[in-house]
């Protein structure tokens, strides 16, 4: 089975873009890969200084984009210079059972396009206990604590250790050892066109194994 990670910072312009593009792939290879997103916690100087350069940033990637709208700056907080809590609540969700992309995605709205101060614990808590059921405080105490930070720490420098640094990034695997790594890009086409041929790879190695079993010792 094909294994497609995701690398990702909860509140970056460009994972937002690229959901669609996330969600039409978990559609598409439902039952044929294996589907899972990890932290990229972006360092401080990889965000928007200020509300008006984030609006640049925005300008630019909506138009790439050909948005009919445009992203939300509110988030943004000249006290925060960077923005672990979004990316600490998300992954904390976890330890309460909710694997999927359900508190993550209801943060990112919250911010780029509400505009909601989720650099803040009791507001980006609050988006996720309302979207996943959960207990405020029982989630925040959770995101707060040594464990998930040091889980957000450990999948960050994973992520380093592709050497690249654009967010988001795929990390395309198959049984076979294959490996592709997509950093920046947010199209579909280039993405499913390599799980396609790691599939197809995969699947001629199995018929081969069928047709002349292991390779002989020596």
């Amino acid at each position: 089975m094909i294994k497609v990670t995701y690398y990702l910072e909860v509140i970056s312009s460009w994972c937002y873009w690229v959901e669609p593009t996330w969600a039409e792939l978990k559609r598409r290879y439902y039952g044929r890969a294996e589907f899972g997103w990890k932290i990229a916690q972006m360092p401080a100087e990889a965000y928007p200084r200020s509300k008006a350069q984030c609006d640049w940033f925005y300008r630019r990637s909506g138009s790439i984009m050909r948005s009919p709208f445009m992203l939300n700056s509110g988030w943004f907080d000249p006290e925060i210079k960077e923005y672990l809590v979004p990316n600490d609540v998300a992954e904390a969700a976890r330890d309460f059972g909710v694997t999927d992309d359900r508190v993550r995605l209801a943060i990112a709205h919250a911010a780029v396009r509400e505009g909601k101060k989720v650099g803040r614990w009791e507001v980006a808590t609050g988006v996720a206990a309302q979207a996943a059921g959960l207990d405020p405080s029982k989630l925040q105490a959770r995101a707060q604590s040594a464990e998930v930070a040091a889980r957000t720490k450990a999948t960050t420098a994973e992520f380093h250790a592709l050497q690249v640094n654009q967010r988001p990034t795929f990390l395309i695997e198959n049984a076979i050892g294959d490996r592709a790594v997509f950093s920046g890009l947010v199209r579909l086409e280039p993405l499913a066109a390599a799980i396609d041929a790691m599939a197809a790879d995969e699947a001629a190695y199995a018929s081969w194994k069928t047709h002349f079993g292991d390779p002989p010792a020596g």
